[in-house]
């Protein structure tokens, strides 16, 4: 434990989390918070409810990290183990302390309950330590130097208390120690319609920036560039930031469709809000997750109208009035239903625009010449109807195709606006 130590470590306790039985947000959501505050942060761990394993992280974290943040094991059963262990980490003796004992018997009191033998187990804490007071819940965390240069912070796992604990306390004290330094600000693009190769190749002497970084990240159709900088002050990162957004953009061209919480739904909303306009939709292989993408953003009813989830041939004659010989003759997979769906939603449901999505999602139901993956799109507005083709392939699943297929109706139609 002589070597120097650095940075800070994120360490999530819980079997659950090992388990997968709950998502980690707890430790995204620090890192945030750690980035905008300008504090290195070089590790994230996660450990059951193991007094052995526990033991384990937290003395390699003391060995080479200046700050330890712990979240999880804070609470009155059995498996909360957090504190208990860190004591003995450190050979040092738990304490009760009677200004915790007596915060917890007033907030039991005032939900009409007794202090009980496993609640005043939250009142033990390590000799020397600092309360971390709760101000939400019933477990108290602490700010801890049990060895010098070495410092644990720690938090009970339920989401909001850990953030109400780290903004009341945990922020003003790492400010009083000189801990913050600076900032780091991140700024994300969203692109669809370009694959993550083609895009890291065409900005590739941006990625070679040391500040701000570039690095890219791809999901499910959609392509994101992250912009981070560090910078004395938020405005000083952000004119960083600024210029090589500009650059990105510019390359990027109608690729890019939005930053940070943007998404194509959000952003044909705005668009179409702003021009005074509605939609309506018409789905068939997306079984209505067009619709349900709009419906995501609050606030959508006064451009997004409804839709029709037109799944069967008579569904699709019957309220989107597309002519049977037209089904007959072209089959429900293709451009000219398609157009037809996309016409239809737009005149029965009286709105400016209509989308329509018609494909073979799979895993059965695809021929020779209408594979599982072929997907037909159309946009129909006041200046008329476009088409868009797609052919995704099979390799990747059904929900695959799927959430592509949302996406690309969409993009079809943001590229239209």
């Amino acid at each position: 434990m002589s070597s120097p130590r650095s940075g800070c470590e994120i360490l999530c306790i819980g079997t659950e989390l090992l388990l997968g039985n709950i998502l980690n947000g707890n430790a995204r959501w620090l890192a945030e918070s750690l980035a905008s505050l300008g504090i290195p942060h070089f590790r994230q761990g996660v450990v059951g409810d193991n007094p052995e394993r526990l033991r384990e992280a937290v003395v390699e974290a003391a060995g080479r990290s200046r700050l330890l943040i712990c979240t999880g094991g804070l609470g009155p059963t059995p498996d909360d183990l957090t504190t208990e262990t860190l004591a003995a980490c450190f050979g040092v003796p738990l304490e009760e302390r009677p200004e915790v004992l007596a915060d917890l018997e007033a907030k039991l009191r005032a939900r009409g309950r007794s202090l009980g033998v496993s609640n005043r187990k939250q009142a033990l804490l390590p000799q020397g330590a600092e309360v971390l007071p709760n101000p939400t819940g019933t477990a108290p965390g602490i700010i801890w130097t049990p060895q010098p240069g070495f410092t644990v912070l720690t938090f009970p796992g339920v989401p909001s208390e850990m953030r109400a604990m780290w903004q009341q306390t945990a922020v003003p004290w790492l400010k009083a120690q000189h801990l913050v330094s600076g900032t780091f600000r991140s700024r994300v693009l969203h692109f669809w319609g370009v694959s993550e190769s083609s895009l890291a190749e065409s900005v590739a002497p941006l990625l070679e920036l040391s500040n701000p970084t570039v690095a890219p990240y791809a999901g499910q159709g959609e392509v994101k560039l992250r912009i981070t900088a560090k910078g004395a002050t938020a405005s000083e990162a952000d004119a960083v930031i600024a210029p090589v957004e500009q650059e990105l953009r510019r390359i990027g061209a109608e690729h890019c469709f939005g930053a940070d919480d943007d998404s194509l739904a959000s952003v044909v909303l705005a668009e179409l809000r702003a021009r005074g306009e509605t939609l309506a939709v018409a789905e068939s292989c997306t079984g209505g997750g067009v619709g349900n993408a709009l419906t995501g953003i609050p606030g959508s009813s006064d451009v997004f109208l409804g839709g029709v989830i037109a799944y069967a041939n008579r569904i699709k004659q019957d309220l989107l009035q597309v002519p049977s010989e037209l089904l007959e003759r072209e089959g429900a997979v293709s451009a000219a239903v398609a157009q037809a769906m996309a016409e239809g939603a737009r005149r029965q449901l009286g709105t400016d625009w209509g989308v329509a999505v018609t494909g073979v999602a799979g895993p059965g139901g695809g021929s020779d010449s209408k594979p599982v993956g072929l997907v037909h799109f159309a946009v129909a507005g006041p200046d008329g109807s476009s088409h868009l083709e797609r052919r995704y392939g099979d390799r990747r699943g059904r929900d695959w195709i799927r959430g592509l297929s949302v996406g690309d109706a969409l993009n079809l139609l943001r590229l239209r606006l």
